[in-house]
Order: C-alpha cells, then sequence, then structure tokens
C-alpha cells in the first residue's frame, strides 16, 4: 500500500504446520506467523522458500536471437564505417 510517501509491504513466506504437516503460504509481516488453514493451529514454523525459475523466457532465444545479434552486428559496423569516414573527412 502507498500512503504519503512511504511504501508498506508484506513478504509471502512458507510455513509448515506442527500439528497436522500441512505446508503453505500466507503474507505476513517479518518475524509473525499465521494459523494453519487446515487445522487453525498455531504451531507453524517458518521453511525456507526457494526462489522459483521465471515463468516466461527473458530475452530472444533461437533463430530470433541469432537474428537480433546479426541486426545488432551490422548496425554497429555501419556506425564505425561513418565514424572512419569523418576521420577521413576531418583529415585525421
Amino acid at each position: 500500500m502507498h500512503y504519503m510517501g512511504k511504501v508498506d509491504t508484506v513478504p509471502i513466506y512458507e510455513f509448515q504446520c506442527a500439528k497436522c504437516g500441512a505446508r503453505f503460504e500466507e503474507l505476513v509481516p517479518a518475524g509473525q506467523t499465521a494459523p494453519c488453514p487446515q487445522c487453525k493451529s498455531f504451531e507453524v514454523e517458518r521453511r525456507y522458500s526457494q526462489i522459483g525459475e521465471p515463468r516466461v523466457p527473458v530475452g530472444l532465444t533461437g533463430k530470433a536471437a541469432a537474428e537480433s545479434n546479426a541486426r545488432r552486428t551490422e548496425r554497429e559496423a555501419r556506425r564505425q564505417e561513418g565514424f572512419r569516414e569523418d576521420r577521413k573527412r576531418r583529415g585525421r
């Protein structure tokens, strides 16, 4: 929530219930816990949550990446050629 220049954030934590063994995620302030959604017990422990893999690939792959790299290489070659010609015109 954004309020008068301050941003409040609440992280998602993963918990495991010591009573029934259920594993669940919950939005809670740091250092706090949440009751088990199955048995309502407060005997829960925070568990390590591994950062997940991105679900959507980032950037181009395969043929599209190769074509993009080729276009970038061509643009850079034209740019460098422009620099060389500019130096020749200036007599350097």
